[in-house]
């Protein structure tokens, strides 16, 4: 079972490099929570080497600008890898069977703020699915959506047999206190219906070697990943082998009985974890020094 902790400081000095979270650690949409900018300055005061890696359904670059937006400024962090930006990258370099093969027409699920990742790209825009060779999936067009919103495009999808590039594993996101879908969840109800879905993101390995690279790593065993999602953040750290910490006051934070300022339940987060299958190193209720 994970090491119930009160601040980074209780493991600070054990790692040399910190994979970060974005939504449900360092902010929550629009603005970072308490403590989270001390920490990053105490972490960089003690030499350590930082990535965020975000499931944003952006480029790297759009990122960080609406990070820095937030008050994150770049000085705070090293590198910055999102899985918007891997999508972008594979759907350009097409260096596989399942992109190589997508075709040009392609129907956008997602809302306006993410049609940056059709720049630069030899791709169509299409109105209908009965027009497209795939689809991009970015996340819901509004907050306020629900799957079953999308239910009927999906099946017409799936009745061409048509593949999707999702854009950004996380099945739900924390903005300003409320959880709302995202691409994920949209995602995972096509791959139920048998569509085919190519995930880019966390859990998956390639976005943790893009930050390993980033920040020169050169042993794992001095990584720590943070992150608030069991099925993402600590299933990816898992998965490649490092260290992981949980942050409870995330996604969880109604299955932990976490509130504003208090302890997770340690209990409940036992059995998530236990559940899950997925082993975090250790356990933080918010992401403070």
């Amino acid at each position: 079972m994970p090491d119930f902790i009160a601040g980074l400081r209780a493991v600070a000095d054990r790692y040399d490099y910190f994979i970060l979270d974005l939504w449900g650690v360092l902010h929550d949409g629009t603005a970072p929570f308490p403590g989270v900018l001390d920490a990053l300055e105490r972490l960089n005061a003690a030499g350590k080497r930082i990535a965020i890696l975000s499931n944003a359904p952006r480029r790297a670059e759009a990122v960080a600008q609406r990070v820095a937006e937030i008050g994150i400024l770049g000085r705070l962090y090293h590198a910055l890898v999102s899985s918007g930006e891997e999508a972008w990258q594979r759907l350009h370099r097409r260096d596989d069977p399942f992109h190589a093969a997508l075709g040009r027409k392609v129907f956008h699920i997602g809302p306006p703020r993410d049609n940056g990742m059709l720049d630069g790209l030899d791709l169509e825009k299409v109105d209908r699915i009965a027009d497209a060779d795939f689809i991009l999936n970015t996340g819901p067009w509004g907050w306020e959506e629900t799957p079953e919103n999308y239910e009927k495009r999906l099946a017409e999808a799936k009745a061409r047999d048509l593949p999707m590039v999702c854009a950004n594993p996380d099945l739900v996101v924390m903005h300003q206190n409320r959880l709302m879908i995202c691409a994920g969840t949209l995602a995972d109800l096509y791959e139920r219906m048998g569509g085919r879905v190519a995930w880019h993101g966390k859990p998956h390995r390639a976005v943790y070697e893009r930050c390993f690279a980033a920040l020169g790593v050169e042993d794992p065993r001095r990584v720590l990943a943070v992150g608030d999602s069991l099925r993402t953040d600590i299933a990816g750290a898992n998965n490649v082998g490092i260290d992981a910490l949980l942050v409870a006051g995330g996604i969880h934070s109604e299955e932990f009985g976490v509130r504003e300022g208090e302890i997770p339940d340690r209990s409940r987060v036992r059995l998530a974890v236990e559940s899950s299958g997925h082993r975090p190193s250790y356990v933080l209720p918010h992401f403070v020094w």
